[in-house]
């Protein structure tokens, strides 16, 4: 089977992350305090302007992409189930024009700071694709099986066609569906990816 597997947010705790650092920077620099905590975007959780929010990026995300920690048992259920012989293919927007990422670093940063970070955190995978502007046109093309997400969007597009596994996030508590799997671990993720194996 081919597992698309999203970073941020997925592999990490971007959710948590961007409530604490980004209260921390936007107090201290913009007197600004959480307005809604269920918000995707830094913007509306913070109600900022484009220029705060760029900055806030500007000075956070390079240190988040380099140092954030892992989820706990991502690796090791990556790893598990690449070693069964399913594909893993990371699949992120890093380095695209829309994101955040592409403001503060060259995208050949973006892919440096990113296969070193996988690799401190011993994340086996057969394949990545940055810039994924995208992502229902990638699994396509890639021929993913499944892909765990967790950002709405992309939760909604992809799941219109390949079925989703949504990492549990407080902003996409409303996607719901037929081909939407709602998980809140990587070992829940691991039971419902080992069901899904056994139906196909």
């Amino acid at each position: 089977m081919r597992i698309g597997i999203d970073i941020d947010g997925v592999l990490t705790d971007f959710e948590q992350w961007r409530l604490d650092y980004g209260s921390k920077f936007y107090l201290e620099t913009y007197h600004k305090e959480i307005v809604c905590n269920n918000a995707y975007e830094t913007r509306t959780i913070f109600d900022a302007s484009k220029e705060q929010d760029d900055a806030f990026w500007m000075k956070c995300f390079k240190d988040y992409a380099q140092h954030i920690p892992v989820r706990p048992f991502a690796s090791e259920v990556i790893r598990n189930l690449h070693q069964a012989g399913n594909e893993i293919i990371m699949i992120t927007a890093r380095g695209d024009h829309a994101s955040h990422s592409s403001t503060v670093m060259s995208l050949e940063e973006n892919k440096q700071v990113t296969v070193n970070w996988l690799h401190h955190n011993q994340i086996e995978y057969d394949k990545i694709i940055f810039q994924a502007n995208d992502k229902l046109e990638i699994c396509k093309n890639e021929k993913i099986d499944v892909m765990i997400d967790d950002k709405p969007q992309n939760i909604v597009a992809i799941s219109s066609q390949i079925p989703v596994i949504c990492y549990h996030a407080r902003y996409n508590t409303n996607c719901k569906g037929k081909n939407i799997i709602r998980c809140y671990s990587w070992y829940d993720i691991n039971a419902k990816i080992h069901s899904f194996i056994n139906m196909i």
